[in-house]
């Protein structure tokens, strides 16, 4: 049995990729020439659009996104800042990715010292509201502090 309706999938990869956007900046200043984790996202936002699903781009940007996020792992703000990008376009494929896009993003407001608070109120305000409790209980924020609760259905 699905825990997600494709519905709930299309609404939290939408999600998903508006959380890593807003962070993308991040990544796109330190390494202007890469194009990896903007790919991510739309290929994220055109798979919502026209519902179709290639395993193969949405792994191959998922997975550009990444390696990008490797190297730049000496910039946390930009490594996870292409995490999230990469988690989002992936979402496409598992809904759950979707906590790991809205969980990196939150990695880089900590990294720059931002309002992590605020941004994780940003995120859960824009989530449709049948799915709000659920996927932001899951994602906690202590201080600066930014942890993802797995468990039971994740």
């Amino acid at each position: 049995m699905k825990k997600y309706r494709r519905e709930d999938q299309i609404s939290m990869a939408t999600w998903a990729a508006d959380c890593a956007e807003r962070v993308l900046p991040y990544f796109e200043r330190a390494y202007p020439g890469d194009e990896r984790p903007r790919h991510a996202i739309e290929t994220c936002r055109r798979w919502v659009r026209t519902g179709v699903f290639r395993m193969a781009e949405i792994r191959g940007a998922s997975l550009a996104a990444h390696a990008a996020a490797r190297e730049a792992k000496e910039n946390d703000a930009a490594c996870f800042a292409a995490r999230a990008a990469g988690q989002a376009v992936a979402t496409a494929h598992v809904p759950q990715h979707a906590y790991g896009a809205a969980y990196y993003a939150l990695k880089v407001v900590a990294a720059v010292g931002g309002d992590v608070a605020g941004e994780r109120d940003w995120q859960s305000g824009r989530l449709p509201e049948r799915l709000r409790e659920e996927i932001m209980s899951r994602i906690v924020v202590q201080g600066i502090s930014v942890k993802l609760r797995k468990g039971e259905g994740f």
